[in-house]
């Protein structure tokens, strides 16, 4: 502009340019929503442009990526949060949307609050759950152990950090100080559902460690969540326009507390009273406390609090388990876990851009200040853990999973990135790290703790090193009250006596629903299971058994509230400590009194399979068909068969056996089912071994009259499958080794139609369907001893 001219008038009554049509009353924004599709004759927007399609192909192309990702990672041990941050990566600026109008096209910044809203939507009802799986209770029961560990380790790193912030304050710029305070009140923060997840990955839940993590992280959690808080009205009364806005907030967050104590937990218990007993909890009720959880939101929202901690509060109130908890879980969990939530993280990575960097001396703090308040937290946890005997590598280990970062932390590196506390290389930097963190603290875990490795078994815990004449102890599972009654007639046909008393730890497996946190619950401490009815029949059964043979059978009684994934680690640790000799597992299917079968679990048999693979001790499995209905009058006489190939799995079978000659109801018939070629298909150790407890057996029989003892030769397969469906006719139990030889001549053929590898050849055969003969089969597998 020349120096001649005068500045252009401005007109301040003109009307501005808005985007959309502007009359008097109302301003109208054209969005489209649909696109037409085939039927966009004039084409002249692409479908891209409209919001659902591109929402839809959004979606479509962030869970393929992160998909394949976790297909690809997870034989490295990656995490699953690993992928989806990854995957956001990927497709933010830092790799993707370096390619020109990739993010312009695909994800235009004005799309971006339909996936930041359904990312948050997410993570609001995966707050709630995670509250609802928690049992607030449970942080009274926990033992000296846990609380020692979690209030240490929630306390050590708060005091250092707030000295740290008045440090940091005197070399780091004034415009940063509420950027460090916020990073300092994060890194402090202990995420209960983040730990919870990370051993569900690990698939160490229910083992010691697992539980002390869960026990331990659940106080810190709750202390630095109090300290988190504390320190956010700290900065809220140190920096806001008037001091009266901090205790205006700490005035309605009580309020705000009081208000869902005596509201949500009457709403949660006239839900349950209207809910008949055994039934889950009606849709219309999931609908209803659905909107109670956004209306809580928008309270907490309003109070000045960050948004998560209304729902999480809300979740602690409603009480976990059956009906509502459970009911809950059931119908929002596949949903929320493995749809919405997903979907925060990555957009969270998409925000992460590491090509544009400009101050490399605020972000060496960044990484600074992370690495010294993760070292705090590892040395808080590490040494109160050593100081309650646990063992170095578990304590490194627990320190490592109580110290991860998750989604929970990157809700609050959101919020403030949102909220302009955090400015975008911060923001990057924080989630880099989180991306860092998981993956080196599973693969850490991964290499410090293996718990396969504590039923680990150098001495002999089996049936044949039991002296005939001593106690024996039996581990018993069970899922329903058929499975009961089944092992209390092995239980009978066992015959305890005064020299040979007979130990049994029945446990009893129920699925943890509607919880974050197993139980082991000890029967004999006076302990409850939320599930009084289905359990308490079965403890009746097993303590009128004990009451008929006072004196002979002593029975302690548990129940495991577990993800079914995890329940094997209780039955092996379960009879890791108790010295058992033998576990009995119901086998997977069940028949009706028509001989029909009713129930296939593939969750049952993956039980039992992963108890065969990491059981300290012997284990057997029962096929039960005592229900099905008897053509024959029933017989005060117990008749079992053995079939016997050799082996060490045949040999415990025979042991067991054995043992309940000594009743004189019990009639034990011996078929041993030998080749042509005697040793062929077996080492020559294993025959000498079978030969001399064969000629203990022979001996045995030849002073009791309720033992038989014969040998049957076959040529292949074929024979001997003949022969072993003639003895369903004549036995109430057979009883089978699983594991034989290759190349044993007796079962040639019949491992290339074995369906059920758990049970071996002979066992499958037993177990088929198309029998419908009220026998039962008890398939042997000999200790596993590992070598050292």
């Amino acid at each position: 502009m020349d120096d001649g001219e005068s500045p252009p008038a401005v007109n301040f009554g003109q009307r501005r340019e808005l985007p959309g049509n502007l009359t008097d009353d109302f301003c109208e924004i054209d969005i489209p929503l649909h696109s037409a599709g085939a039927w966009d004759i004039g084409g002249a927007r692409s479908f891209l442009h409209y919001v659902l399609p591109r929402l839809q192909l959004q979606l479509a192309v962030i869970f393929l990526l992160t998909q394949s990702l976790h297909l690809l990672l997870r034989r490295f041990h990656m995490p699953r949060i690993f992928s989806e941050l990854l995957a956001g990566i990927i497709l933010g600026p830092t790799v993707l949307g370096q390619i020109p109008n990739f993010r312009k096209t695909l994800f235009p910044q004005e799309g971006d609050v339909y996936i930041d809203l359904l990312g948050k939507i997410g993570f609001i009802f995966f707050i709630f759950l995670s509250g609802v799986k928690m049992d607030p209770k449970t942080v009274m029961r926990t033992g000296a152990k846990a609380w020692t560990i979690g209030v240490v380790a929630a306390a050590f790193p708060v005091s250092i950090g707030l000295g740290f912030a008045a440090i940091a304050e005197k070399v780091i710029h004034r415009y940063r100080w509420p950027t460090c305070r916020s990073i300092v009140g994060i890194q402090n923060l202990f995420a209960f559902p983040v730990i919870a997840s990370m051993l569900v990955d690990l698939k160490i839940m229910n083992s010691e460690l697992g539980r002390l993590a869960l026990a331990s992280g659940l106080i810190s959690d709750f202390f630095s969540g109090l300290a988190l808080s504390s320190l956010s009205l700290y900065i809220i009364g140190k920096y806001s326009f008037a001091k009266a806005l901090g205790a205006q907030t700490v005035f309605l967050t009580i309020g705000l507390v009081l208000l869902i104590i005596f509201i949500g937990q009457p709403v949660s218990q006239w839900i349950i009273r209207k809910t008949p007993e055994g039934k889950p909890v009606t849709r219309v009720h999931i609908i209803l406390m659905s909107l109670v959880v956004l209306v809580v939101v928008l309270l907490t929202d309003n109070v000045g609090l960050h948004y998560q901690y209304g729902p999480f509060l809300l979740g602690l109130v409603v009480p976990d388990g059956p009906p509502l908890g459970s009911t809950l879980v059931d119908r929002l969990e596949t949903l929320i876990s493995g749809l919405f939530t997903p979907l925060m993280i990555t957009y969270c990575g998409m925000k992460v851009n590491l090509v544009e960097i400009y101050d490399l001396n605020f972000t060496a703090w960044i990484w600074c200040i992370v690495a010294l308040f993760l070292g705090l937290k590892l040395l808080a946890i590490f040494g109160p853990a050593m100081m309650c005997k646990v063992p170095v590598k578990d304590a490194a280990a627990l320190a490592i999973i109580m110290s991860t970062q998750g989604v929970v932390q990157m809700s609050f590196y959101y919020s403030n990135f949102v909220n302009q506390t955090f400015d975008g290389e911060t923001f990057s930097m924080l989630n880099t790290i989180v991306l860092i963190q998981a993956a080196a603290s599973h693969l850490i875990v991964k290499l410090l703790y293996d718990d396969s490795r504590m039923y680990t078994g150098y001495q002999k815990r089996d049936i044949q090193h039991t002296p005939p004449n001593s106690e024996l102890r039996v581990v018993s599972c069970a899922h329903r009250i058929d499975d009961v009654l089944a092992v209390r007639k092995v239980f009978e046909a066992s015959f305890p006596t005064k020299e040979s008393p007979l130990s049994i730890y029945a446990l009893h497996l129920v699925e943890l629903v509607g919880r974050a946190s197993p139980l082991l619950i000890d029967h004999q401490l006076g302990q409850k299971s939320s599930n009084v009815t289905r359990t308490q029949k079965m403890i009746e059964v097993l303590y009128a058994y004990e009451q008929e043979y006072m004196g002979l059978v002593s029975v302690q009684q548990f129940t495991s509230i577990s993800l079914t994934k995890f329940m094997h680690c209780d039955i092996c640790t379960l009879a890791f400590d108790k010295s058992a000799s033998l576990i009995i597992l119901p086998f997977h299917k069940k028949w009706n009194h028509q001989g029909k079968l009713m129930l296939d679990s593939s969750v049952l048999r993956l039980i039992n399979t992963s108890v065969l693979e990491n059981a300290p001790c012997s284990v057997s499995i029962l096929v039960d068909r005592h229900k099905i209905r008897r053509m024959s009058p029933l017989s005060s006489v117990y008749s079992v068969g053995l079939a016997f190939f050799g082996g060490t799995d045949d040999r415990e079978a025979l042991a067991y056996a054995r043992r309940m000659t000594k009743s004189p109801d019990v009639h034990l018939t011996v078929v041993r089912f030998v080749p042509w070629d005697l040793y062929a298909g077996i080492s020559q150790w294993d025959a000498v071994l079978d030969a001399e407890i064969l000629k203990d057996m022979r001996m045995q029989g030849a002073h009791q009259d309720n033992i038989i003892y014969k040998e049957e030769r076959v040529r292949d397969g074929a024979e001997t499958a003949l022969q072993i469906r003639a003895m369903e006719e004549s036995f109430d139990l057979i009883i089978v080794g699983r594991r034989h030889g290759d190349n044993m001549p007796q079962l040639l053929g019949l491992s290339e139609w074995n369906d059920l590898p758990e049970l071996g050849p002979v066992g499958d055969m037993l177990a088929a369907s198309d029998i419908n003969k009220p026998v039962s089969v008890l398939v042997v597998q000999h200790q596993i001893v590992k070598k050292k």
